[in-house]
């Protein structure tokens, strides 16, 4: 039930809601960003090999091995444009929020130490597990974003949002530099390689899993729990919800242009992020790096703490020249990584090059997506955060779907990784031409001078406004 404890810009509540980043960032970077992909392309590879071929074949499909990862991810983001919405729907009505977070926390924080189990001969499993954990890693997302226009008042929220990034960054390097620090040492413990990718793969959900339970004990829920009318279910009021919300977008034409724009320019975000260690990792014959992974692992551990800096930053740049502003710089150096990944990072110096590359991304990383979190909180009608939050989270971090397709189909179709990456400039352009036509004051004007009530879905009572601020 909602308290009298649910206020706006409480400091103990704003810490226990950054704390789901900090935990849940174990799972973007010891699992989707460093470990599982060349762990999983390494099995993928000598199951291939072993099979005299150049392609694994999992339900008959020919898979180059290296975009075995991609595929999984361009797949689970598939699920996730079905499910969300009507999630996010079920939520709104229900304001069952936080259950709802913590249900899905839950199964993404399991299916991720089970991946502990993905040996050789179950290249393939870790593919399933890693599509249900990003799944329900998304899930869980949206309700933790909904919570933002509730928690902090319109002008903290860039502050709040970039708070929230900045912890996750410094919570998700923190594990990674234990994982680091094991892997580097496992042999000289007599814990063989494989093991110790395994054991740091698992540890990512114990750390999601324990240090939620942090958040879920200072998050306050905003409303009563509205129960279901008899004969109804959550799944055709869910439904029912989600057209009459469908029906309401027309009203809020500037968001529309604004989730086009996010949607565009962040798929190309999320795929550098996801793909940079296939990338790094891969050999110099297949367009790669050939790094090992003490050096990538020490490029992403050390991009995690930059970018802990950086998302604070970037809330300090926000209210020096606007969020939309903002936004915009970030992207111009997201293209321009880009192209010198693609035309740069030859030669013996090719690792110093790849850092100098990573400091420039984690300049930008944590601050171009927490300053968009925050804007679009300010372009959503009250009462329909989780519905709007789920369109959001379609294309949040390290859920894309189109781009880690066209990367792994240009991957292989062209036999280069580096075709791949430089697939990916198209979203930085097409994000510069869209975000800049975006009207930000028009999108809260609508919001704000749009009446809800009158509009509501044949079956269903109104839902209740906000609890008033107690502050």
């Amino acid at each position: 039930m909602a308290t009298s404890q649910a206020i706006v810009n409480d400091k103990r509540e704003i810490f226990g809601w950054a704390m789901y980043d900090w935990a849940n960032s174990a799972f973007s970077t010891t699992v989707g960003t460093v470990f599982l992909a060349p762990y999983l392309a390494s099995l993928a590879r000598a199951a291939a090999e072993a099979a005299g071929s150049k392609f694994v074949y999992f339900l008959g499909i020919p898979i180059a091995p290296d975009s075995f990862l991609p595929y999984c991810i361009s797949f689970s983001v598939g699920m996730q444009v079905l499910f969300l919405p009507i999630l996010g729907a079920i939520a709104d009505y229900s304001h069952r929020r936080k259950q709802m977070m913590q249900l899905f926390a839950t199964i993404g924080a399991i299916c991720t130490i089970l991946l502990f189990l993905v040996t050789d001969g179950l290249w393939w499993l870790g593919g399933l597990l890693f599509i249900l954990a990003n799944l329900t890693f998304g899930a869980a997302i949206v309700f933790y974003n909904s919570y933002l226009p509730s928690i902090a008042s319109e002008d903290q929220r860039d502050r709040v949002s970039s708070y929230g990034w900045a912890m996750g960054y410094l919570g998700g390097g923190i594990l990674l530099a234990l994982n680091l620090a094991f892997f580097l040492f496992s042999e000289d413990i007599g814990v063989p390689t494989s093991l110790a990718v395994r054991i740091n793969l698992a540890s990512a959900g114990i750390w999601w899993i324990g240090f939620s339970f942090l958040t879920w004990a200072r998050l306050h829920p905003r409303h009563a729990v509205h129960e279901l009318p008899p004969g109804e279910s959550y799944t055709r009021v869910g439904f029912r919800q989600l057209r009459h919300t469908l029906s309401e977008v027309k009203h809020f034409p500037e968001t529309l242009k604004y989730l086009l724009a996010y949607f565009l320019y962040n798929d190309g975000i999320q795929t550098v992020i996801a793909v940079a260690s296939t990338f790094a990792a891969a050999p110099l014959i297949q367009g790669g790096l050939e790094m090992g992974q003490t050096t990538l692992t020490a490029v992403i551990l050390m991009i995690q703490f930059m970018a802990f800096f950086g998302a604070l930053f970037w809330g300090k740049l926000a209210s020096w020249i606007g969020a939309k502003q903002s936004i915009i710089v970030s992207l111009v150096i997201w293209a321009a990584v880009v192209i010198y990944a693609y035309s740069g990072l030859y030669g013996d110096s090719r690792t110093v090059q790849f850092f100098i590359l990573g400091a420039f991304i984690a300049l930008v990383m944590g601050g171009s997506q927490a300053i968009s979190r925050s804007l679009f909180a300010q372009m959503i009608p009250t009462g329909k955060e989780a519905e709007f939050y789920s369109f959001y989270e379609i294309s949040e971090r390290g859920t894309s779907w189109t781009g880690p397709l066209i990367f792994g189909l240009a991957n292989q179709l062209f036999g280069s990784l580096r075709y791949g990456i430089l697939s990916l400039i198209f979203y930085f352009i097409a994000g510069l031409i869209v975000l800049p036509m975006v009207n930000v004051q028009k999108a809260v004007d609508d919001v704000k001078n749009y009446d809800s009530s009158k509009d509501i879905p044949a079956g269903s009572s109104p839902s209740p406004q906000p609890a008033p601020d107690l502050k």
